[in-house]
């Protein structure tokens, strides 16, 4: 399911980090998160386009290599490199069904990934086979739906996003309708917002440490252009969030 949504999608995918949410908020935040990155491998998991590890590329980082379960995002990542070649690398993979790697990262990312676990313990092996394409201490970020998010802002859609509960609950949490309100056509995908307690059984069980829940913020150039104003509901009530662990 999670394959078809985005396979119908392609490089149209590169236009939700030009909405304000994704480009003040999301982007700025996921970078600041992971830091410096001068040197290290990095796994890009649900990499999509590639956005994120052509811009860990840019800051330094060593082997990129990109998985998404998508044909189609890989197709539209490996196209946009071949026009502008980097080095990174893409790959056709499941999270869930990841086959070892041959030399270990020093970090991994995962933006909106893990939220597609059909159940814990589908969420606990993918999970697992993070922590084992990691070298021990590695690091791994995660990016997703805000665990106890109570769709409570009411200006979101200024944002360039909706969020709706789907009335379904899945096997890690309720079920999530994310609109990117893209020109000329809105793009819809359904997946998961697992439970605060999923995401930590999980982690705990494939052996990660040291998780940390950390906030989304909004970069100083998207309250420069915009105002403090204009972000205040969506601070006030974060749709999204993300946390930090190590292997």
């Amino acid at each position: 399911m999670t394959a078809q949504q985005y396979d119908g999608i392609g490089e149209a995918f590169e236009g939700f980090k030009a909405l304000p949410l994704t480009r003040y908020g999301e982007v700025p935040s996921v970078l600041a998160l992971i830091g410096d990155v001068t040197g290290r491998s990095v796994l890009d998991l649900a990499c999509g386009t590639g956005f994120y590890g052509r811009e860990l590329k840019r800051r330094g980082a060593g082997d990129v290599l990109g998985v998404d379960i998508s044909t189609e995002m890989i197709a539209a990542a490996r196209a946009i490199e071949a026009r502008a070649p980097m080095g990174l690398r893409y790959e056709v993979g499941d999270v869930a069904e990841l086959a070892p790697v041959e030399h270990p990262f020093d970090l991994a990312l995962a933006v909106q990934c893990l939220n597609y676990a059909r159940d814990e313990a589908e969420m606990e092996r993918m999970c697992r086979n993070i922590h084992r394409s990691l070298v021990p201490g590695g690091a791994f970020h995660v990016f997703a739906q805000k665990p106890d998010y109570a769709f409570d802002c009411a200006t979101l859609d200024t944002y360039g996003f909706r969020c709706e509960p789907t009335g379904e609950e899945t096997g890690t949490g309720p079920g999530v309708r994310v609109t990117a309100l893209l020109d000329p056509e809105p793009v819809s995908i359904v997946a998961a917002a697992p439970r605060r307690d999923v995401y930590e059984r999980c982690l705990a069980a494939a052996g990660f440490r040291d998780v940390e829940w950390v906030p989304l913020h909004i970069s100083e150039e998207g309250l420069a252009r915009y105002g403090e104003e204009f972000w205040a509901d969506l601070l006030a009530h974060p749709p999204l969030e993300l946390l930090r662990c190590r292997a």
